[in-house]
């Protein structure tokens, strides 16, 4: 038996417990709201850790804990732009949207909410934000398809062609058969996992270099400056880390989340899970990079890789410091955090397709079970595209993972939160809001004005033309503030009594 074996087996077996949720979630799968939602049967725990699992990917293990180890703690303020934006995203939209979408068409995809919201009969709003999700989120595929690579390519030492097939392999599978349930279920095993790994990590680290106060002390030794929050950042540059944020009220894979819960009264308990997991998954993403500097200086000799790639502290910590049982299972998740934002990506942009495209300009009584086998059709497609664009881990089309947030969080972002906050938004303020927050990411990315991350200026700018452009235009009919007005009665009357709803007029 070599040293990787326990490490193949632990990644085998979590492959296999992954592929198996999906088909007993097949099992449960009925019609389109079934695959591109769960039904909207998600209680809250689903929901919290779903939402939390796709939204985290390969990032949180490799790059948060490699930029730490790096620079230190003022690496951090990105993880605190996080927190705040997830925990307003959870507070403003997540219940609203729940219910906005349920009273307006019963719409399964964002495209969809936006058509009917805004009595969109030209269709135009349909078209737009569809092209715009295949365009990012294929992107953003191929970069979930790379991370899985590199991960097989360094724990196996395979050719990185294979490794591509190995890491996608899995998520294509229960992602195609189970849809949204899969996913969901999976989601939740996934998160679960990387909070395990990531609160035993640095423990262990910091026992491993003496305690606490060594620790620190050995951190100091290094570099004083590891400790100063300021280090090496400016006012925008803070300003631009923390405006990551901004991002998470247009992120189309985390939205789907809040419209799938069962009821808008299981979000508030849904936050609570959902935001205690985000802080102490990040907090021990920051910890392993920022404990692997004192580890790493004291260790020198097995420091090798880390030099050469800080994005590996985690990998090499957990190989050096655990069992090779145990470090299989840490380093699934890995694994489980690329698959569980990869997987949830596909079933947008195949949401997109099938919803969207199919049903709405090809075949408009196309049967449910028609549906639901181009779903995963679409699944298959996007895979496929996203496969090959990641055939070359050198294309620069997968350093455009930012600018997708960022594309999303400007185009999208605006839009979703001032559409559920006031109902005199209208169809023409929402198309001005996507372009000119579109618009400006792709201005602003390619000047780079201030150093300024690009999404901030494009949720600003987006929000005043969506203002502007509802004020000078035709109001909204009698129909959409109706159904405004119900939505939002229904969404006071649930959190009733419940801390921390607020109302709008």
């Amino acid at each position: 038996m070599t040293a990787n074996t326990p490490m193949l087996i632990t990644f085998v077996v979590y492959i296999a417990a992954m592929v198996l949720i999906g088909l007993f979630a097949y099992l449960r799968t009925n019609n389109l709201s079934d695959y591109i939602l769960g039904g909207r049967s998600l209680g809250s725990f689903v929901t919290a850790l779903s939402a939390g699992a796709s939204d985290m990917s390969g990032w949180l293990l490799m790059g948060l804990p490699g930029a730490v180890y790096m620079s230190g703690l003022s690496e951090s303020w990105i993880a605190i732009g996080l927190i705040v934006g997830a925990y307003l995203n959870w507070l403003f939209v997540a219940g609203r949207l729940r219910v906005q979408t349920e009273h307006n068409g019963n719409a399964l995809t964002l495209p969809d909410y936006f058509t009917n919201r805004f009595e969109d009969h030209s269709r135009v709003l349909r078209i737009f934000s569809a092209v715009v999700i295949l365009v990012f989120f294929t992107i953003y595929c191929a970069s979930g398809v790379v991370a899985g690579a590199r991960l097989f390519e360094s724990t196996f030492g395979m050719s990185y062609q294979t490794a591509l097939w190995a890491g996608a392999a899995a998520t294509i599978a229960y992602t195609f058969v189970g849809g949204f349930l899969a996913v969901s279920w999976t989601d939740t095993v996934q998160a679960s996992l990387m909070i395990f790994a990531l609160i035993l990590t640095p423990i262990v680290v910091m026992l491993a270099t003496g305690g606490i106060d060594p620790t620190f002390a050995a951190i100091e030794l290094n570099d004083a400056t590891n400790f100063d929050m300021l280090k090496g950042a400016s006012f925008v540059g803070v300003i631009s880390l923390m405006g990551w944020g901004l991002g998470y009220f247009g992120q189309p894979h985390i939205l789907a989340r809040f419209m799938a819960a069962d009821s808008v009264k299981s979000i508030p308990a849904a936050r609570r899970i959902s935001m205690t997991w985000m802080i102490l998954c990040l907090g021990g993403a920051v910890a392993v990079g920022f404990f692997g500097i004192a580890y790493f200086a004291a260790h020198p000799e097995v420091g090798g890789a880390v030099g050469e790639n800080p994005e590996r502290v985690f990998i090499e910590l957990a190989k050096i410091l655990f069992n090779p049982w145990v470090a299989g299972v840490l380093l699934s998740a890995i694994l489980a955090a690329v698959m569980s934002t990869l997987s949830c990506q596909l079933l947008v942009c195949s949401s997109a397709l099938t919803e969207d495209f199919y049903k709405s300009f090809l075949r408009k009584n196309a049967s449910q079970l028609e549906l639901v086998w181009v779903g995963r059709a679409m699944v298959l497609l996007v895979a496929l595209v996203s496969i090959w664009l990641a055939s070359n881990p050198e294309n620069r089309v997968l350093g455009l993972v930012s600018y997708a947030w960022a594309g999303f969080g400007a185009a999208f972002g605006p839009v979703v939160l001032i559409s559920l906050v006031w109902k005199n938004m209208t169809r023409n303020g929402a198309l001005a809001g996507m372009l000119v927050g579109a618009l400006t990411v792709i201005v602003w990315k390619q000047f780079g004005w201030l150093g300024l991350y690009e999404i901030i200026p494009g949720f600003i700018f987006a929000s005043i033309s969506i203002l502007v452009f509802s004020l000078l235009g035709k109001a909204p009919s009698a129909a959409m503030l109706k159904r405004f007005a119900e939505a939002e009665q229904e969404y006071q009357e649930a959190h009733n009594g419940v801390q921390g709803a607020p109302a709008v007029s």
